[in-house]
């Protein structure tokens, strides 16, 4: 029986679900330093930093909270979303969540310390992007420069980025990382302050720069145009560039030609899915690193079970050692069944999944034309095709809503995170419209359904 007192583990179950659900800034922005308040009467309150995540949450994420803890509590649940100044708990809390650096290293990064070469687990799917890394770190601006890491989400590409990071901290570089969608709010802001010299010479001081989910630029052709300035003013100066995308730089046709072309003229190289053996030593190494004690059957099982990428791995192994918490129970590999038999979708794609295979495929089960996903049509047939191929493009890639939005006829992103609202809500009401979409999943996922 569940502890249903314990909203707070209750919480940190469900955040192990939430994890694999929702990209990983969304997470890190908005779920990551919540907590479980109080659970009665069917409503359960969640602790928010401050209104700006209260309202976040409960404009765009609070049907998907509600079904995770609906699935959990196997009855309704309402939600409730309170400002509250108490800290998430540290480590004991398995919600991934990042540890503040101390006041010392304030100058530096803001590296997850959790992020470097040693604990990097290598297999057959991601040496070739570990030794590159571990090359560039070792060398800085003499080896591959660009260095250009691409591959779907939760794969490991931020870890090795953050490892060059470390490293580079170890020989007194001037490290700087970012994230593509940092780098643009940065940019904008500038703009607006006229502090647009200001911004270009902390970029172009650094002597090692690192740029993750650099997919996000698309689109964004000012922002585009000033990186690649900065780009080439670090470059011809020898500095270190490494570069995270969720595609290839062939596939990022939305970036001017000549930034896609510096790009390439580095090291390109790319992180697949984990096969089961990187999978249990990926879960070997995290049950390690937070102190506890699972037996190698529960972890096979959990490895047999998840096969989307390292994030889902690690965030099912939260949910099973959770949910063994709520019940007061050792972890078996009965348990760990109960805890992901609702989420465990052994998902492991044969094709890349891409804007442009959604596109086709959700054209196909509506028997439309990926043209008549991109034109001006406002019949309904045609309006709700192309709602649903926005829905999956959010919900199967990392690309951003403006990059959503230009693939289907140069859209708005307000009118894609409209559409994305609408089928998410439609589909828990709509058993047509949910079995339709789950027949576009199958054809992406054959051997999974």
């Amino acid at each position: 029986m569940i502890d249903t007192g314990s909203s707070e583990q209750i919480w940190v179950t469900a955040l192990g679900e939430l994890q694999i659900q929702v990209n990983k800034s969304n997470y890190r922005t908005w779920l990551a330093k919540t907590i479980g308040v109080s659970y009665q009467n069917e409503r359960f309150v969640i602790g928010v930093p401050n209104t700006f995540v209260a309202e976040y949450l409960d404009k765009n994420q609070r049907s998907l909270i509600e079904n995770v803890l609906t699935g959990l509590l196997r009855h309704e649940v309402q939600v409730q979303f309170q400002v509250c100044t108490k800290e998430p708990n540290a480590p004991s809390s398995y919600s991934n969540r990042e540890k503040t650096a101390p006041p010392q290293q304030a100058r530096f990064p803001l590296f997850n310390p959790k992020y470097t070469f040693d604990s990097f687990v290598v297999g057959s799917c991601n040496q070739l992007a570990y030794d590159a890394a571990l090359q560039v770190a070792q060398n800085l601006g003499h080896s591959d420069n660009p260095l250009f890491i691409y591959g779907g989400a939760g794969l490991g590409k931020t870890h090795l980025l953050q490892a060059i990071g470390h490293t580079a901290l170890t020989q007194k570089a001037h490290v700087l990382y970012v994230s593509a969608e940092q780098f643009t709010n940065e940019f904008i802001n500038a703009i607006r302050d006229k502090k647009t010299r200001e911004f270009r010479e902390k970029y172009r001081s650094a002597d090692v720069l690192l740029v993750d989910d650099i997919q996000f630029f698309s689109g964004k052709e000012q922002t585009a145009e000033n990186f690649f300035h900065t780009f080439d003013q670090l470059h011809n100066a020898n500095r270190q560039i490494a570069i995270t995308s969720g595609c290839s730089p062939q596939a990022l046709s939305l970036l001017p030609d000549r930034l896609r072309s510096r790009f390439e003229g580095g090291l390109v190289t790319d992180v697949q899915a984990p096969d089961f053996e990187t999978r249990l030593a990926i879960l070997q190494a995290k049950s390690d690193q937070k102190g506890v004690n699972i037996s190698a059957d529960v972890l096979e099982f959990i490895a047999q079970q998840i096969q989307q990428n390292i994030r889902a791995l690690e965030g099912s192994l939260n949910r099973v050692v959770a949910y063994a918490r709520l019940l007061k129970s050792t972890v078996t590999p009965e348990l760990a069944a109960q805890a992901l038999e609702d989420i465990a979708d052994k998902r492991a794609p044969t094709i890349a999944i891409t804007p442009g295979l959604l596109i086709e495929r959700v054209a196909d089960s509506f028997r439309l034309t990926a043209i008549d996903l991109k034109s001006r049509k406002r019949d309904k047939e045609t309006v709700l095709a192309r709602q649903v191929a926005m829905y999956l493009m959010k919900q199967e890639t990392d690309c951003s809503l403006t990059h959503i939005g230009k693939e289907l006829g140069d859209r708005d992103h307000h009118i894609v995170s409209q559409a994305y609202k609408k089928i998410a809500s439609d589909i828990t009401t709509d058993a047509g419209l949910r079995d339709k979409i789950l027949g576009i999943k199958q054809g992406l996922y054959p051997t999974n359904y």
